[in-house]
């Protein structure tokens, strides 16, 4: 996949190839974009919360893309997505907020 594929403030149902190479589902909000990878949500499973890395090669094929009301987009502060602080880490874990969701 590439770049353009994707959009900030996305919903994502996806096929990812894991690191020993098998593919998985997982459903993803996307929050930045950069050149080589993207930061990205997991929205369900086990890792739901769980900020990642993702290179664009990672995601195999879109499977569907949900629409994202304004009330239901995850905020989360823009130094926490600047590419200083992923230059050494492949995930963080964070707990963002959906106002309209009252959280």
């Amino acid at each position: 996949m590439e770049k353009s594929d994707f959009a900030t403030n996305g919903h994502y149902a996806v096929t990812l190839r894991n690191r020993e190479g098998k593919l998985r589902p997982a459903n993803l909000y996307v929050h930045r974009l950069e050149d080589a990878y993207m930061i990205a949500r997991h929205t369900s499973g086990s890792d739901v919360g769980l900020l990642v890395k993702l290179g664009y090669d990672d995601v195999v094929r879109i499977v569907r893309t949900h629409p994202v009301l304004d009330k239901k987009r995850f905020m989360i502060p823009d130094a926490m997505l600047k590419p200083q602080i992923w230059a050494t880490r492949d995930s963080m874990r964070t707990y963002s907020s959906a106002p309209g969701l009252g959280k």
